[in-house]
């Protein structure tokens, strides 16, 4: 029987000399080992509310929960050690081998040098990255994508039980971006960790999330499985975002 991982209860966060709040009482739960994307436009919160996971951002009101420990107190540190982390930005350590890059969390948790050269070497190979060919290498001798695997090898490094994913894949071109997805759908079957995934690709939502919430002006609009979303959308917002996805597929019959 699967666990609560994570319950946000009436959560709000309002940022200095804001007129609103970014994020606008907030309360909902995911199970231990679901794929949960977060959709909506620029500035609707959806960034924020993944913040406050790891008290990048600190709530105004309500309180968060981590398999049923309100993470307010727990000692900051150990709690970001504890979750995955991956943003579109990758911020690899562009002086540090991939290796040294993806042992970056293990080495601050006092690993052992073989346990820590095993880790690494399984995370690549789980990324699709040659180990022997790859974690010698520097950052900049990589492209876009293969950065963005190696983020994705240093987040998982220390095993954690949830993974926080911001747009990791909005700077990648759309080829790359598809065979990712398929990646991250992958890697994530095999571990059966809690992801939960910021876009505003309503298509990669859609095809990664197992549920999906969709967000507006701070506020959740919806959230349930993409099918359920389909056939009885909540709001007028949420049926634009359909409609416009449709639209954009009735561009391409078009052309054929």
């Amino acid at each position: 029987m699967s666990r609560t991982a994570i319950e946000f209860s009436n959560i709000c966060k309002k940022f200095n000399n804001a007129g609103y709040n970014a994020v606008d009482h907030v309360s909902l739960t995911i199970e231990e080992g679901e794929f949960i994307t977060v959709l909506g436009s620029s500035g609707c919160g959806k960034t924020t509310l993944l913040k406050m996971i790891n008290r990048l951002y600190e709530p105004n009101e309500g309180n968060i929960k981590l398999f049923g420990e309100d993470i307010s107190g727990i000692d900051v540190v150990k709690l970001r050690r504890g979750i995955g982390y991956v943003i579109q930005q990758v911020g690899l350590f562009p002086h540090m081998t991939i290796a040294d890059n993806i042992a970056t969390v293990p080495k601050l948790l006092k690993w052992g040098k073989e346990k820590i050269d095993a880790r690494v070497d399984e995370l690549l190979s789980l990324v699709g990255l040659e180990p022997g060919e790859f974690k010698k290498r520097y950052p900049s001798e990589l492209s876009g994508g293969q950065q963005q695997r190696i983020g994705l090898a240093r987040a998982l490094a220390a095993d954690p039980e949830i993974m926080l994913l911001d747009e990791p894949f909005g700077a990648i071109d759309a080829i790359n971006r598809m065979n990712l997805q398929d990646e991250l759908m992958r890697i994530h079957g095999g571990l059966k960790k809690t992801f939960i995934f910021v876009t505003h690709d309503i298509n990669e939502a859609f095809k990664l999330g197992n549920r999906v919430i969709i967000m507006n002006q701070g506020r959740i609009c919806q959230f349930d499985t993409p099918r359920n979303i389909v056939k009885n959308p909540a709001d007028d917002f949420v049926l634009s975002l359909i409609t416009s996805s449709r639209n954009q597929e009735r561009f391409w019959e078009g052309l054929d």
